[in-house]
């Protein structure tokens, strides 16, 4: 069985939404195993993920980049990344914000610079906007990809509470990523399994 960690912070419950979406479309695919963590539960102790073949990090955008409890997480890990136990897992991220910019692609980039510092091999969010389609789109927050963003997946958030945001196109486009994710990790897993047989 391929292990996925999803590790998020949420600050006020909407990217703990978006996460919790991630989760399920990871957790889709036949074969894969998708685990949630808060980065609270983990920052102590970063090494129990060591057991997962890929992890999908998320954190919210506030002030342009990642969150405070965020950054002591990856700050906690340099004794991993030290001796590079998570080289060659597979890495991905999100963020959400409560601008529909909100700077959150430098969010995104400090994720994939943190994934690159420990030599993980990332994933984009592969999917188009559908807002480029109007046979598909339905409006600005029903589209997947709405923000058109290709680093990882981005979410923006009114200021109301986390079950009416992010809207339905932001949490589709959380769950079709986590699914991609899952899908080339199990596939770069086998691949790797099938290298070592020889």
């Amino acid at each position: 069985m391929v292990k996925i960690a999803v590790v998020y912070h949420s600050g006020y419950g909407h990217t703990e939404a978006q996460a919790k979406h991630v989760h399920k479309g990871a957790g889709s695919v036949d074969g894969v195993e998708s685990v949630l963590y808060k980065v609270q539960d983990v920052t102590e102790k970063p090494e129990q993920l060591n057991e997962y073949d890929g992890i999908i990090f998320g954190s919210p955008t506030y002030m342009g980049s990642v969150s405070a409890p965020f950054k002591a997480f990856m700050d906690g890990t340099s004794n991993l990344w030290f001796k590079q136990q998570w080289k060659d897992k597979v890495a991905a991220g999100f963020t959400n914000s409560g601008g529909l910019a909100g700077d959150k692609f430098n969010t995104l980039v400090q994720l994939v610079t943190f994934a690159a510092q420990h030599s993980m091999i990332w994933v984009s969010l592969g999917l188009l906007s559908e807002s480029l389609d109007e046979k598909v789109a339905t409006g600005d927050s029903t589209s997947v990809n709405r923000i058109g963003s290709y680093l990882g997946a981005m979410a923006q958030s009114d200021n109301v509470s986390p079950d009416k945001a992010p809207p339905v196109g932001d949490l589709k486009t959380a769950e079709l990523f986590g699914k991609r994710v899952a899908e080339i990790t199990l596939r770069f897993t086998q691949a790797s399994l099938r290298g070592q047989r020889g």
